[in-house]
């Protein structure tokens, strides 16, 4: 089988680069789908509240008989639970519908500045308890800019072991990227392929064509040589198994600049600003 690196976060603890992700993938059809992922290799799946399919996520990885300490599972804070007893409720819930005593990964899902009078910092101390008390093996969040992690970093003890943020060729996000890099803080690139968006390129296919690999392991590719955590998504056999084959083979310098160049900044990303995003529900 595939052996799929690990990235050493910064309490010690490893995540695999490679993970499985359940985002939009109806609840009827998780656990079939997580099944097969692990069938395939995968031993990293990334779910949340807001996702509507964490009791399937866990029914699928108890079914398929693999060992719950060779599995790697991350969910994160729904947003309408910012609050601190609410958070603690809302932690407790993700982690009976999971069917798990611990997660190895817990985010805080958005920022959300421009809501609970922008107190983000006391759902992160709430989040650091998770981790004290041994039920999260690590905690981190997602969405979040340099200036939030900036205040997380004046207010409290805990620097994230993990920014989970939008990252494909159209953004780049490499200021973000260099931030977390230089704080310790692993990075994860959500929408790896842009919705497929990006896998028409011109480069994209003409290197997929020298390489012989197909668009999306090539975009793939790029973000393992980045040295990205990435968890793509599919209900498709086929896809699911190619997203996986992506360790054997590398980008030269030229492809990989040649995708660098797809960059087009803030105006390739397809997400709203974590500054001003604020939906709840």
């Amino acid at each position: 089988m595939t052996q799929v690196p690990n990235i050493t976060l910064n309490n010690g603890n490893t995540i695999p680069q490679l993970g499985f992700g359940v985002f939009q993938i109806n609840p009827a059809d998780t656990a079939a789908a997580v099944r097969s992922a692990l069938e395939v290799g995968y031993r990293h799946f990334d779910t949340a509240e807001m996702y509507g399919n964490e009791k399937e996520v866990g029914e699928g990885i108890r079914e398929s008989g693999v060992p719950r300490d060779e599995i790697f599972v991350t969910s994160k804070l729904n947003n309408t639970f910012h609050e601190p007893d609410a958070a603690r409720e809302a932690f407790a819930t993700t982690l009976s519908d999971l069917g798990l005593d611990h997660i190895d990964l817990f985010l805080i899902h958005w920022p959300l500045p421009t809501r609970y009078g922008g107190d983000f910092v006391s759902t992160w101390e709430t989040l650091i308890d998770f981790a004290k008390d041994g039920r999260a093996s690590a905690v981190g969040v997602s969405n979040f800019t340099e200036d939030h992690l900036e205040r997380l970093a004046a207010e409290t003890s805990l620097v994230p072991a993990v920014n989970q943020v939008e990252i494909h060729p159209y953004f780049a996000n490499n200021s973000l990227r260099k931030y977390n890099s230089d704080h310790g803080i692993v990075t994860q690139a959500w929408s790896p392929i842009a919705q497929g968006d990006v896998l028409g390129e011109p480069a994209i296919a003409g290197i997929a064509a020298r390489v012989g690999k197909s668009p999306a392991q090539v975009v793939l590719r790029w973000h393992i040589q980045r040295g990205d955590v990435i968890f793509p998504k599919s209900v498709t056999p086929k896809r699911v198994q190619e997203n996986f084959a992506i360790f054997d083979f590398e980008l030269d310098n030229d492809a990989m600049s040649a995708i660098d160049a797809l960059d087009k900044g803030e105006a390739g990303r397809r997400s709203p600003h974590p500054d001003v995003f604020d939906w709840v529900g």
